[in-house]
């Protein structure tokens, strides 16, 4: 398997995700094509787009994001698994899980330093007039 320019641990995930899926590399088709928008000239002279076919299902991604074409081949792999895993059924949600933990850990970090550390929730001040409907 190529080695793509990010963490070791990412390169790893995709090893491990192409692996149970059963993608191997023969099965991808990869062209590299010049990619467009921002960039200038370094866009218009090097193909830093990446262009990936998975033969056996016919998905097909298209990834020019970044400008470096080592990074766009990690990427486009990386959008091909999420679909070929939807395709299958076998959706692991490690990705989204650990995404909604740390927003749900983040909504309580802004929560407890908007209101304060708040267990019993009857610390709360009366309002003015001493009713308690407000």
């Amino acid at each position: 398997m190529t080695i793509f320019p990010v963490s070791e641990e990412k390169n790893r995930w995709l090893q491990e995700r192409m692996a149970a899926l059963g993608i191997h590399e023969k099965d991808i088709e990869e062209k590299f094509i010049r990619s467009s928008g921002k960039g200038g000239q370094k866009v218009n002279k090097t193909s830093t787009c990446v262009y990936l076919r998975h033969i056996p299902t016919g998905i097909e991604v298209k990834w020019m994001r970044e400008r470096s074409q080592s990074l766009n081949r990690f990427l486009a792999r990386r959008e091909l698994v999420e679909r070929i895993e939807r395709l299958s059924g076998q959706r692991t949600n490690d990705l989204e899980m650990e995404k909604a933990r740390r927003q749900k850990l983040k909504r309580k970090k802004r929560a407890k330093l908007k209101y304060g550390d708040r267990e019993g929730g009857n610390d709360l001040p009366l309002p003015k007039g001493g009713k308690e409907g407000f």
